[in-house]
């Protein structure tokens, strides 16, 4: 009966939903299951989080107050108390998975937290990661885990892994609207898990096992590393022969088939694209596999901001300045343009790499008003207001991130030197500098 239970449960509604991680991935999907009328429970460890929430506050730029507030409304229930999991129907994973320093899986956030639940899991709830991670944790890592408490999976739990695929600040997309692949454990699992999905996104993509679903998500996102890593080489070559790598996108994008744009940059920012890969290239060292394609995309990509940086000091070199006692000023820090979204964004690896060489590093970017918090980074800085004095007082600007609210106008009207690594400034600027 536990099936059955749970099916009608989730079809009609009366399912409790509780998600775990209240970051980029958990509190969308938090606030959709709580528009569409589920009881939702979301879980943070970090109590600031929490407490913004209740207030109806955002700390996610994309996701206005208001939405908070109405979510707050309805029932929407933010807490740190894992206790109050027992209460749930289903159970939804959404905490983070990087790499160690050795750039092999960090699972520790994903394990600590299902140890955690474990002492509050109960018969007849679905348990569902979202996280990305290689494939077999689904089976390896947290079916074993439940076993050991004495459910049985497929029968009194169920366990699905259904990796996230948001975007932030993509206005064309939303999480219902963006397609969901969900794999279980077992053809029951699996038809729980599209049960739980199935009233919040537009399209459920079911397969045939969590580890194909695992592996959709690791393939959705080498994808884009091997083809950033291929525009990324292309750039120095394009840069050697004097020729702007940008005007050859552009151009070759008018192909109408058999040709997809990316575009170079500083290098890789975000949670997926600098870390997922290698959870693969992990994986596949167990089967005697190397994965070299992923590896050499790596090697190109994380030297990206080194490569940026030797063009910039050039550019100072010719210009009679050292980058040591230079001031700098880089324009946008998250690590994609209209987001404020910092999570392993190149431009304060190129902060780092510019400050080790002696030079006074700024930056200006108007959806991070202040340094925040960072695992690797610390710098105890806010966004410099871009007047026509500023700009003037700088030896350099960096252009790292190309957000839209950006003048580009007066930004070029002003500054002494601008090092442009997005591809903003097209065609020849006497100013500007290509990176």
């Amino acid at each position: 009966m536990h099936k059955d239970t749970l099916l009608k449960r989730l079809n009609d509604k009366t399912a409790v939903v509780g998600i775990v991680g209240l970051g980029y991935v958990g509190l969308p999907l938090s606030l959709r299951y709580s528009e569409v009328g589920y009881k939702v429970i979301g879980f943070d460890i970090d109590q600031d989080k929490v407490d913004a929430l209740n207030k109806g506050q955002t700390y996610i730029e994309h996701i206005p107050n208001e939405r908070i507030a109405k979510a707050i409304k309805s029932g929407f229930e933010p807490s740190s108390d894992l206790s109050l999991s027992r209460n749930l129907d289903a159970v939804i994973l959404c905490v983070p998975t990087p790499l160690t320093k050795y750039r092999e899986p960090d699972l520790s956030f994903v394990l600590s937290t299902v140890d955690a639940l474990l002492p509050y899991l109960r018969s007849g709830q679905v348990v569902s990661l979202e996280s990305t991670t290689y494939p077999g944790t689904t089976e390896e890592e947290l079916r074993p885990r439940l076993e050991n408490e004495g459910f049985v999976v497929g029968e009194d739990m169920f366990l699905v892994f259904s990796p996230e695929r948001e975007d932030p600040g993509n206005a064309r997309f939303s999480t219902h609207t963006i397609p969901k692949v969900c794999g279980g454990s077992t053809p029951s699992c699996l038809e729980v898990g599209l049960a739980l999905y199935g009233q919040v996104i537009n399209t459920v993509v079911p397969v045939s096992s969590t580890q194909a679903a695992e592996l959709t998500k690791l393939l959705e996102n080498i994808h884009r590393a091997v083809n950033i890593g291929l525009v990324n080489e292309m750039k120095i070559i394009a840069d050697r022969m004097g020729i702007d790598i940008h005007e050859v996108i552009r151009a070759a994008a008018t192909k109408p088939f058999g040709f997809v744009p990316y575009y170079p940059g500083p290098g890789l920012g975000g949670h997926c694209i600098p870390i997922d890969p290698f959870y693969l290239t992990w994986k596949a060292r167990e089967y005697g596999l190397h994965t070299r394609f992923i590896e050499l995309a790596g090697e190109v990509n994380s030297a990206m901001p080194e490569w940026v940086v030797g063009k910039l000091a050039d550019a100072l070199n010719e210009r009679e300045r050292p980058v040591r006692g230079s001031r700098i000023l880089v324009l946008g820090i998250a690590y994609k343009k209209n987001v404020n979204d910092m999570r392993e964004s190149p431009a304060v690896e190129l902060m780092s790499l510019l400050q080790a060489k002696g030079a006074h590093v700024e930056y200006s970017d108007p959806h991070v008003p202040s340094f925040p918090k960072m695992r690797r980074y610390s710098f105890d800085l806010t966004s410099v207001e871009l007047t026509p004095e500023a700009l003037a007082s700088y030896d350099v600007v960096l252009l790292a991130t190309d957000h839209d609210r950006f003048d580009y106008e007066t930004i070029e009207k002003h500054a002494k030197l601008i090092v442009d690594t997005r591809g903003r400034y097209l065609g020849v600027h006497s100013k500007v500098v290509k990176a």
